[in-house]
C-alpha cells in the first residue's frame, strides 16, 4: 500500500518535519506539543507547504528553527 496516496501531502510533510525537529532538538513529543501551542508550528508548516515541499530538508529546518526560536 502506498501511504503517500492516502495521506494528505501537507500532513505527510508536517509529520516528517515534526519528527525531524524532535530529533534535531532532542525534545519529547510533549515538549513539541507545548511549543506548537505557543508557536503554531503545524500551521507554519501548512502555510509554507508550497515552497517547503520543493526545498531541501536543511533549509526547511532552518526556517522552522527561525520561526520557533526567533
Amino acid at each position: 500500500m502506498n501511504y503517500k496516496q492516502i495521506i494528505d501531502p501537507v500532513v505527510f510533510l508536517q509529520a516528517n518535519f515534526v519528527l525531524a525537529f524532535i530529533k534535531r532538538h532532542k525534545i519529547s513529543l510533549q515538549d513539541f506539543l507545548e511549543l506548537d501551542k505557543q508557536k503554531d508550528i503545524l500551521g507554519f508548516l501548512r502555510l509554507g507547504y508550497e515552497p517547503f515541499h520543493l526545498t531541501g530538508e536543511e533549509n526547511v529546518m532552518e526556517a522552522l528553527d527561525a520561526h520557533v526560536y526567533r
